[in-house]
């Protein structure tokens, strides 16, 4: 595997486990919607990620919650499009969050360096606006879509059938132009999967790393910990810290997180060990 993602002007090392730090501008998000709905406030947030520890940012303009209906397009540039320029000097990476062709040509002319999209660069012109940058991309897997993928779902084999799609589409983006080095994959906690389809897919990392890209896990105060922990999102930091650790413990690369600076020293600790094990 690559020991390092490119992220247009930034190459970050896969040495170490990396913290991408959510923002997401939103009114509804599950998590944090509304909070940092304004410009403002979301790039001051994003600039406080950073501080704690961010290694990414990842700029989201679209609720992907179960459920949630999908926003216009001339919404959601609205959304992203003022925090990506306000964000994109501040010494990291920043992704944008999007399923959208005509949204990641955009935000990737604001100065994003990578795009982080749950459809996995599906839509039409979706892998030519990636290919014809040189950011990095985030295929994520779903069942459905946002609004229906918590109806029953169901799998032959959770691992194997997610393992394989993801294992397709990275052949795709690889055959558009898009390098092994600036590719992510992420097997979508969540996003149509039961409680049990995630826990497995938790145990089952190790067959995403030999796809050969990086591998990113979001399970950051998610549903599934609620359902673990029988705590509601607000109040999710330990069992999402816990999660971020077995995931790289798995070989995750990336981890998707709210709570940066808990996220930071549980992983110097993990590292410490390791390093030194």
């Amino acid at each position: 595997m690559s020991r390092a993602l490119r992220c247009g002007k930034f190459t970050l090392s896969l040495e170490r486990p990396l913290i991408m730090g959510v923002v997401n501008v939103t009114p509804d998000s599950f998590s944090d919607g509304g909070m940092f709905a304004g410009s403002a406030e979301a790039i001051a947030y994003g600039r406080r990620l950073i501080d704690e520890g961010a290694d990414l940012l990842d700029i989201g303009g679209e609720s992907t919650r179960p459920g949630s209906a999908p926003a216009p397009l001339d919404e959601e540039r609205r959304r992203v499009l003022p925090v990506i320029r306000g964000l994109c000097a501040c010494g990291v990476p920043v992704s944008v969050d999007t399923r959208k062709p005509e949204l990641m040509r955009e935000a990737l002319a604001a100065g994003a360096g990578m795009v982080n999209d749950i459809g996995a660069l599906g839509a039409a012109g979706a892998l030519e606006a990636v290919a014809a940058s040189d950011a990095a991309v985030c295929l994520m897997h779903m069942r459905g879509e946002p609004r229906t993928m918590q109806a029953d779902p169901s799998y032959a084999d959770v691992v194997r059938d997610v393992r394989e799609y993801l294992r397709d589409r990275v052949a795709a983006a690889r055959a558009s132009g898009i390098a092994l080095e600036r590719i992510v994959v992420d097997p979508g906690f969540g996003f149509g999967k039961t409680l049990e389809h995630n826990l497995a897919l938790l145990r089952g990392l190790p067959a995403f790393v030999e796809l050969g890209a990086a591998v990113m896990a979001g399970l950051s105060r998610k549903a599934m910990l609620g359902r673990l922990t029988g705590r509601e999102a607000g109040d999710r930091v330990h069992a999402s810290v816990a999660a971020a650790l077995v995931a790289v413990g798995k070989g995750a690369n990336i981890v998707r997180v709210h709570d940066v600076a808990a996220t930071r020293d549980a992983l110097a600790v993990w590292q410490a060990v390791m390093r030194n094990g």
